[in-house]
């Protein structure tokens, strides 16, 4: 058996439950979490015994964005190294935060997110993979033209545009009336309402539920779901160049935090002066 270092599982009764364990560094998504992710999803797909899957988070962030440079992080970097340049980033890249992602979006069974605190850039892409998504009162979410832009599928592509445009936070309420997440709970509730879902899933047959899944899904892949999740990414690619331009219009703040993240921090403090 597989000794996890970033998350934690334990399975109760049909129930599958995957917590992500960096709350020091506020979950933030390691090349190590997200590979070690993967495994345990995959270790509850092949066990008969498991009817659904829950993913939630230690402490008080479900995930703080992208992992930019932790101690372990960098670590692993220097065991592993990337292949230099655009082929390396961009392989890195489509490996850990489209192909995986798009995985976890096909496990044949019911997914179910529960996120509170921060649900920063890969918070939502991970959270979004996921088929239900509960989400605590205290929940805050920031997204942005990040590697699995499944944004302008999250809600009406016009309130995408609004929110990314201006690069701010939603909160929990927002996020269910925008129809991102399904359910808003207290937060000392949230894995118990969650859990209690959960199990109300779990008592009915596997096979119907990995073919209502299956049907829903279709719906949106002949739209052109996948196809747009990929050629998305081009683009996110191409606007991570464009942040080394002379003339990039954002200042680059000090320390690991992205530019985009920054201003909508600023943005949340602004608002919150109005108020």
């Amino acid at each position: 058996m597989m000794e996890y270092e970033d998350i934690e599982c334990r399975v109760d009764g049909h129930v599958a439950m995957v917590m992500v364990n960096r709350p020091a560094y506020r979950n933030a998504q390691s090349r190590r979490l997200l590979e070690e992710l993967d495994t345990a999803f995959g270790r509850a797909v092949d066990d008969a015994n498991v009817r659904v899957i829950v993913l939630h988070a230690a402490g008080e962030h479900f995930s703080g964005g992208h992992d930019l440079g932790s101690p372990d992080e960098q670590a692993d970097r220097q065991a592993r190294p990337l292949e230099a340049g655009l082929r390396g980033r961009y392989a890195h890249s489509r490996e850990h935060y489209v192909t995986k992602t798009l995985r976890w979006r096909e496990l044949p069974k019911p997914t179910l997110a529960a996120v509170q605190g921060y649900c920063i850039f890969a918070g939502w892409m991970v959270a979004s993979a996921m088929d239900v998504i509960f989400a605590a009162e205290d929940a805050m979410f920031l997204g942005a033209n990040f590697q699995y832009f499944s944004i302008p599928w999250d809600m009406h592509p016009r309130k995408a545009k609004e929110l990314l445009y201006e690069s701010r936070f939603i909160d929990a309420q927002e996020a269910l009336d925008l129809g991102l997440v399904n359910r808003v709970v207290p937060r000392a509730g949230l894995l118990e309402e969650t859990l209690d879902y959960a199990h109300r899933i779990a008592a009915n047959d596997p096979f119907q539920l990995r073919m209502i899944k299956l049907a829903v899904n279709q719906m949106q892949d002949q739209q052109g779901f996948a196809a747009h999740i990929s050629s998305a990414h081009a683009l996110h690619m191409l606007s991570s160049e464009g942040e080394k331009d002379r003339d990039y219009a954002l200042k680059v703040p000090e320390g690991r935090r992205r530019p985009m993240v920054e201003r909508a921090f600023e943005n949340y403090t602004l608002s919150k002066q109005k108020t």
